[in-house]
C-alpha cells in the first residue's frame, strides 16, 4: 500500500476523531455483542487462551485500523467457535480450525481467486448473504440471548426489564447520533457484571505470559475436518467479499479496501496468533455494520478499542473470565439487535445504488458531464429478477443456518433467471430468422420463374 494513502487515512481518522470523540469510542463496542458471547465461551471451556486473545486481537485491531482506516471488526470465526463450544475442543483443535481456513484465504487471495469470485458472484447474491447474515443476528439475540430471559430472571442485573429498557433508549437515540449509545451500555454492563459476579470473581493483576501451542497430527486432523473447512465459505461470503461491498455502500468517501487485503489480513491474523492460542478471527459485515451503527466512521474507533484490549490482556489476562461471563445478556441482546438490523438495511440499495448498476460516463456527453458515473435504469422484469434471487439466498442462509447453502440457492436462481432470459431472446430471434429465409425462398423463387420465362423466349426466337 502506499505511503502516502497510508498518510491520509491517518489524517482522516485523526479528523475524524477530533470531530467526534464520542461518537467514534461509542462505535467501538458496537460489535461487542457477537464478540463477547463466543469468546467467553470459548475461554471458559479451555479452547482457546483469553489473555492471548486480548492481545492479538486487540494488535489486530490496531493495525486495520491504521491500514484499512475504516472500522474493520475483529470477531471470531463463528462456525469454528460453535463447533468447539458444543465439542469442547482443546486449544490445539480450535486453532488447527483457524488454520485450515487461514491457509485456503491465504491461497485464494495470492492466486487472484478472491478478485475473480468478485466479478462471478452477481450483486443481489452478496446482498442477500448481508441481509441473511443480518437476520441471523437478529434471530440469534432473540432466541440465545433474550429468550431465556424473564421478567425478573436470571437475576436483578440481568432479565427482560433491563432489555427493555436497554430497547427504549436505543429507540430514543436514534435521532441523537451525538449520544454515545453502546458506550453508556457497556459500562452499564460492565458495572452490573461485577455487581452479579461478587468480589470473590473480580478481576485480579495477573501478567500475561505467552505460550506456544504446536498441534499434533490427531488434534490438526480434527480441527481441520470438523471445524475449519465449514468456515471457509463463511469467512469468503461474509467476511471478505461482503465487508469490501458493505464498506463501499457505508463509507464511500473512504478508499474502500480489496478483497485481496482483505483477504490476505484475515489469513495472517490467524497464521501468526493460532501458535500462540489466539481465537480464530476474521473480519465480518455483521461488525462493521454494529460499529457504523453506534457511530464509528474511521479506524481510530478500533485503534482504540484494540488499546483498550491489550492493556486488559497484559495486565488482567485469564482473570476477566468469571466478571465476563456474567455480563448481562440483556443488554448483548439489545446490541445484537440493533447491528443485525443495520446490516440488513443495505438490502434497500440492490435496484438504486448497488454497485453493479453504475456506468462508465458516456463519451458523447458534455465535458461537465463527462467525469461523471450513470445509475442504469432496469425494467421491472429486472427488478423482480434481482429481488427474487437476493431472497431465495436469504432464504436458503437462515433456513439452513449456513451461508454456503444460500450462496448455492441464489446462484442457481440467477442461473435459472439468465437460462429464462437467453431463451426468451433466442425464442425472439427465431422469428426473424425464419422470416429470412422465407424472404430468401421467394427471392429464389422470383428468380427461377424469370429465368424460366427468359429461357422460353430463347427457344421461340430460335425457331
Amino acid at each position: 500500500m502506499p505511503f502516502t494513502q497510508l498518510r491520509r487515512l491517518h489524517a482522516n481518522n485523526v479528523a475524524t476523531f477530533r470531530s467526534s470523540p464520542l461518537s467514534e469510542i461509542s462505535g467501538s463496542f458496537g460489535d461487542l455483542g457477537t464478540l463477547l458471547p463466543l469468546m467467553i465461551a470459548l475461554a471458559v471451556n479451555n479452547s482457546i487462551s483469553l489473555s492471548t486473545t486480548l492481545v492479538f486481537s486487540g494488535l489486530w485491531n490496531i493495525l486495520t485500523g491504521v491500514v484499512f482506516g475504516i472500522p474493520l471488526p475483529v470477531q471470531p470465526m463463528k462456525a469454528i467457535a460453535a463447533v468447539a463450544i458444543a465439542r469442547n475442543f482443546s486449544v490445539e483443535e480450535t486453532v488447527s480450525a483457524g488454520f485450515t481456513t487461514a491457509g485456503f484465504v491465504f491461497i485464494f487471495s495470492v492466486t487472484g481467486m478472491l478478485r475473480w469470485f468478485t466479478h462471478v458472484i452477481p450483486t443481489p447474491v452478496v446482498k442477500g448473504i448481508q441481509v441473511g447474515a443480518g437476520l441471523s443476528l437478529v434471530l440469534s439475540a432473540g432466541t440465545s440471548l433474550l429468550q431465556p430471559l424473564g421478567w425478573t430472571t436470571p437475576n436483578f442485573a440481568d432479565n427482560l426489564i433491563w432489555a427493555l429498557f436497554a430497547f427504549i433508549a436505543l429507540l430514543l437515540t436514534q435521532k441523537t447520533p451525538k449520544v454515545p449509545y453502546a458506550l453508556l451500555i457497556f459500562i452499564l454492563g460492565l458495572v452490573l457484571s461485577l455487581l452479579i459476579a461478587g468480589s470473590h470473581n473480580l478481576p485480579s493483576f495477573k501478567i500475561w505470559h505467552p505460550r506456544t501451542f504446536v498441534p499434533d497430527w490427531a488434534a490438526f486432523k480434527t480441527g481441520a475436518l470438523d471445524a475449519g473447512l465449514g468456515q471457509i465459505p463463511l469467512t469468503t461470503l461474509n467476511s471478505i467479499i461482503a465487508v469490501s461491498y458493505l464498506s463501499a455502500d457505508l463509507l464511500p468517501h473512504i478508499p474502500t479496501p480489496s478483497v485481496t487485503s482483505i483477504g490476505l489480513s484475515v489469513a495472517l491474523m490467524n497464521l501468526i496468533g493460532g501458535w500462540f492460542g489466539a481465537m480464530p478471527v476474521c473480519h465480518g459485515s455483521g461488525g462493521l455494520a454494529g460499529q457504523y451503527r453506534f457511530g464509528a466512521k474511521s479506524g481510530s474507533s478500533i485503534i482504540l478499542l484494540g488499546l483498550f484490549k491489550i492493556v486488559l490482556g497484559l495486565v488482567f489476562g485469564e482473570s476477566l473470565v468469571g466478571s465476563l461471563r456474567e455480563y448481562p445478556k440483556s443488554l448483548l441482546g439489545v446490541m445484537v439487535l440493533a447491528a443485525g438490523l443495520e446490516l440488513a438495511k443495505v438490502g434497500e440499495s440492490l435496484n438504486y445504488g448497488a454497485r453493479d448498476l453504475w456506468e462508465a460516463p458516456d463519451p458523447t456527453t458534455s465535458p461537465e458531464q463527462s467525469g461523471l458515473k450513470r445509475q442504469k435504469s432496469l425494467s421491472d422484469e429486472e427488478r423482480k429478477g434481482r429481488w427474487m434471487v437476493m431472497f431465495m439466498t436469504i432464504g436458503g442462509l437462515l433456513a439452513f443456518k449456513n451461508d454456503g447453502v444460500g450462496f448455492i440457492a441464489g446462484m442457481l436462481c440467477h442461473g435459472a433467471y439468465q437460462l429464462s432470459n437467453a431463451w426468451v431472446e433466442w425464442g425472439s430471434r427465431r422469428p426473424s430468422v425464419a422470416a429470412t429465409a422465407r424472404k430468401s425462398r421467394r427471392t429464389r423463387e422470383v428468380t427461377t420463374i424469370e429465368e424460366e420465362e427468359e429461357q422460353m423466349l430463347l427457344d421461340g426466337d430460335a425457331h
